[in-house]
């Protein structure tokens, strides 16, 4: 009898990443992958922990799975995922009906299975070391571990070798990659993607990484998220003008008021922020800028919040993901008081969509 599994999965690219070795996980065991979650002997919920409504969510379908007794009773529940970073105890609590609470790690070690022949995640890095005070990352995907620079660039050489042509580099904070600790042999100037002549050390940062696999005959795009805009450094940028780079950056904007990012524990001001994107626009003229946004932040007044319209006005953003504040236990703003009524940031929230997002569908 064939073995049959379903992944459902929650959240960013990263996660997608993570599912996609996780079909690899079951594949290598001799499992089929079903879109019908019915049909499924196990099912695995990759979670995200971000935002308390993506929480719900994960409540929401372990409940219903609970009543549907999906094929039979001996239908397994698998959890997986950012939630993990709670005590399991109270998971269990919480979701009686599942029977599995398993760490992406215990999936590794497989080939993942790519929905597309043509694009590829890659991931480079995994955790953060910034501790946003809104922010779970740190304490779900714990402090920054790079992987190692020539592990990543094999990696995208085989890809491309078996007809790969767009990839996009993912990590929390990709400007932060350094390579991990073991990148290999020093490399020549040509091999390493540096000016010749270049009589620095080699560093194996994410500026060089971009050099080296602009360098790959074959591939056609490299992209990336997501960049944090108080390490984007000259070199990344000059790095981003190659042209396999992908005329889009993400830059993490979350507030256009001083007050509220010292508040997010965000390491710029607006003005910091404005002067960065003229300097990537000058450098490169044809880029688009997307963002994320946070509305309802504990403490935001209206005059707050009209400055994050403003400086949306004045970057002209082609793409935001706009997200509601909601308290996250373990995080240092989980102390302050939410004061802004749910209503009212509605009500932002719908202003900034407005303003950014749908003006860029329409044009």
């Amino acid at each position: 009898m064939t073995k049959i599994y379903y992944i459902k999965t929650y959240g960013c690219q990263m996660n997608v990443s993570d599912s996609e070795k996780i079909a690899g996980w079951y594949k290598n065991r001799g499992w089929q992958l079903t879109k019908d979650i019915k049909a499924a002997y196990e099912v695995v919920i990759n979670t995200c922990s971000v935002r308390e409504s993506a929480e719900n969510r994960v409540f929401g379908l372990v409940n219903n799975l609970a009543k549907l007794k999906i094929v039979n009773c001996k239908s397994k529940i698998i959890l997986t995922g950012c939630m993990l970073r709670y005590p399991i105890a109270d998971l269990r609590k919480k979701m009686p009906a599942v029977d599995e609470f398993k760490k992406i790690t215990e999936f590794s070690g497989k080939e993942p299975i790519r929905d597309s022949k043509i694009h590829a995640w890659v991931p480079i890095m995994e955790g953060c070391n910034n501790f946003c005070s809104y922010c779970v990352v740190p304490y779900a995907r714990g402090r920054e571990k790079s992987r190692p620079f020539e592990e990543i660039v094999c990696e995208v050489e085989e890809l491309v070798n078996r007809g790969y042509k767009e990839i996009t580099l993912l990590g929390q904070n990709v400007n932060s990659f350094d390579g991990g600790a073991n990148h290999g042999p020093e490399r020549s100037p040509a091999q390493r993607g540096v000016v010749e002549g270049d009589a620095k050390k080699f560093k194996p940062g994410f500026a060089n990484l971009l050099n080296r696999l602009n360098e790959i005959e074959g591939l056609k795009n490299i992209s990336f998220m997501t960049s944090n805009p108080w390490d984007l450094t000259d070199d990344i940028i000059e790095a981003m003008k190659l042209p396999k780079i992908d005329r889009y950056l993400h830059l993490a904007v979350q507030s256009g008021d001083d007050e509220t990012l010292r508040k997010m524990n965000r390491k710029y001001t607006t003005k910091q922020f404005i002067d960065l994107v003229k300097k990537i626009r000058k450098a490169i003229p044809d880029i688009k800028i997307g963002t994320d946004i946070i509305v309802g932040f504990p403490g935001e007044t209206e005059e707050q919040f009209q400055h994050s319209v403003d400086l949306c006005k004045k970057i002209g953003f082609v793409k935001a993901y706009v997200s509601i504040y909601s308290p996250r236990p373990q995080t240092t703003a989980f102390k302050l008081k939410d004061n802004v009524p749910h209503k009212e940031k509605r009500r932002r929230w719908r202003i900034l969509e407005e303003l950014i997002n749908k003006k860029a569908y329409k044009i």
